[in-house]
């Protein structure tokens, strides 16, 4: 008999509609927030370096060259203590409000910057930028991390693509400026898309709600040690302002950089996946942004460079591949995960062995391959590393990344003042750039390869390296069962249950009557029982030595085994009583009535 295909209802049509307006109102969340992402990122970071050198002839007499510097200079501490307080804010508030309070902290800044007249105000503005940069980045990523996973690539590839073009993008304002308080605004459109976005954003996020949480009680608890230590940073920051000798500033941001390698190590309570991204933040903070701004400087048209504009096509292609590299690695299996975060660490290596052997370059295309491998390298190695986290320690390790930074950005200008001291003409000075630069490589690539030997020791004490398994949950040794372990693996894969044998009942005083149905299934084990009772009494005269018959407990089709008897075979379906303990016998399948009617279906 032909059955008619079941033609759907309205009222599934109406429940599919639905079904897809969430989805879409999804999606449509995913983009805003996407764009939201590729706009902010870039505007916090360039908040971080120091340009108003640049400008410093462009200044009013009245005003101090170095207080202003100082002032200027107030953005990074300022972000660096933000950013883990604004971690443990997020997790009493959502990050979509913190996203608007940190775009209007650095629109107000902006707007504010073209009345700066004196150092006091340009200080509070800086630390104003630093504020709202430093809620925007961990807000940011608390944003994507409850949305798909692409999102979060999207937003490693924008940090990476931020920090390695940072220093040429606060740069670029200042080409045939007039008016110094343009370090002040460099982007002050930027900020107003960057606003729309938000507000968009907000719409929507008010309408569909928002599932990203923030740390968990553990992360909470480190997350005040991190912001200790940034004091700590910012505050060294700020005196090396006054003249520290360029040995003592070397000592200092070294040691500020092993505490926060100390810090990281300390960071236990996610095991591997918690210290892993730790690690893979805070060398990131402290090479890159460093050495983008030390090659940025290197190649301005008066050290005889190729100049801003010979340097955007590098740092175009280097932004796209690594973007497009952040989200390829969300993408692969769970089992390379470890895998790709080295390998990002080693392109970053590379990279700086192309710094190292190949700048400074006369021409703009020769910087692509150096900026590419520093980029596509930072940007795998954090995608990967935050891929196998919780947010709680994804905070921890976004709370290390600035630090960094500051601590790079202070052993770099160490090193720097060392080889200018030496310096006694205009060439001597340039090969002095160029020499720190070089020296400043092999710094950072040390600083990372014992990264790499951090995380591939951390792999190896892993439990699911030790149980063989990358990725998944250590083996666990389960005690043996009575009655596995004669099942052949044959019969196991054919989906045979094995029979367990179930417990002996009770021994009842007043045995039931044999044509009971209880005398019919308990009679024997009455029966057994009756003879270990007659076995431990004082008045028996011999005892039994009668070995008991061996039974085969492997079942089979159509037999239910009691303990201690030969399965036999069952009654058929519906004719027997069920026994206490035993698996219920499922009845073969009966002939379909269609194929009795000359179907054919159903016949052997």
């Amino acid at each position: 008999m032909a059955v008619p295909p079941i033609q759907p209802t309205r009222g599934v049509a109406a429940g599919s509609a639905d079904l897809a307006r969430p989805l879409r109102a999804s999606l449509m969340l995913d983009v805003v927030l996407g764009l939201l992402v590729a706009v902010t990122l870039p505007l916090a970071i360039v908040a971080i370096p120091n340009t108003v050198s640049v400008v410093a002839a462009l200044l009013p007499p009245d005003i101090s060259q170095v207080e202003m510097v100082r002032a200027h200079g107030l953005a990074l501490p300022a972000m660096v203590l933000t950013v883990p307080l604004a971690a443990l804010f997020l997790r009493r508030v959502r990050a979509v409000p913190i996203l608007v309070v940190g775009l209007a902290s650095l629109a107000l800044a902006d707007a504010a910057g073209g009345y700066a007249e004196s150092t006091p105000l340009v200080g509070v503005l800086r630390v104003l930028h630093g504020v709202g940069a430093g809620l925007l980045v961990p807000a940011s990523l608390v944003a994507v991390w409850g949305r798909s996973p692409a999102l979060r690539a999207v937003w490693a590839g924008m940090l990476a693509t931020s920090l390695m073009a940072a220093q040429a993008l606060a740069l670029w304002p200042l080409d045939e400026v007039r008016s110094w308080r343009v370090t002040l605004q460099p982007y002050p459109m930027l900020t107003g898309v960057a606003l729309a976005l938000a507000a968009v954003y907000l719409v929507l996020w008010m309408r569909n709600g928002d599932g990203a949480a923030g740390p968990g009680v553990v992360e909470r608890g480190r997350l005040p040690v991190a912001a200790g230590l940034a004091a700590a940073v910012a505050a060294l920051a700020l005196g090396t302002t006054f003249d520290w000798p360029p040995g003592l500033l070397i000592l200092a941001a070294a040691l500020f950089i092993f505490a926060l390698f100390l810090l990281a190590s300390a960071n236990g309570f996610e095991g591997v996946t918690g210290r892993v991204p730790a690690y893979t933040t805070l060398v990131i903070g402290v090479v890159v942004l460093p050495t983008a701004a030390q090659v940025t400087n290197v190649e301005l048209g008066g050290l005889s460079g190729p100049g801003l504009s010979g340097l955007w096509p590098a740092f175009v292609v280097a932004g796209i591949a690594g973007l497009v590299a952040a989200v390829v690695v969300s993408r692969l299996g769970g089992a390379v995960v470890p895998l790709c975060a080295a390998g990002g660490l080693a392109l970053v290596v590379a990279g700086l062995c192309v710094v190292r052997l190949f700048l400074p370059a006369a021409e703009g295309p020769a910087l692509i391959f150096p900026f590419a491998l520093l980029t596509v390298g930072a940007a795998v190695a954090v995608t990967s590393a935050l891929r196998s986290s919780g947010v709680g320690a994804a905070l921890f390790a976004l709370s290390l990344l600035f630090p960094g930074v500051l601590s790079g950005f202070l052993l770099g200008t160490g090193i720097q003042l060392t080889l200018l001291q030496r310096a006694r003409t205009p060439q001597a000075m340039v090969d002095a750039f160029v020499g720190a630069l070089h020296m400043w490589a092999l710094v950072g690539g040390g600083l990372v390869v014992v990264t790499i030997v951090l995380g591939a020791a951390l792999a190896r004490r892993s439990p699911q390296t030790r149980a063989g398994t990358a990725g998944g949950l250590p083996r666990v040794e389960l005690p043996p069962v009575e009655g596995l372990d004669d099942v052949p693996m044959d019969e196991v894969s054919q989906g045979v249950a094995p029979a367990i044998p179930a417990p002996a009942p009770p021994v009842d005083p007043d045995p039931p009557a044999a044509g009971s149905p209880a005398g019919q299934g308990g009679g024997k084990a009455a029966s057994m029982a009756a003879d270990e009772f007659e076995e431990d009494s004082p008045e028996q005269a011999e005892p039994k030595n009668e070995p008991e018959p061996k039974t085969d407990q492997r079942p089979r089709p159509g037999t239910v085994p009691t303990p201690g008897s030969r399965p036999e075979p069952g009654p058929e379906p519906g004719t027997g009583p069920e026994k206490p303990g035993a698996l219920p016998v499922v009845p073969p399948p009966t002939p379909s009535p269609e194929g009795a009617l000359g179907d054919g279906a159903d016949r052997p």
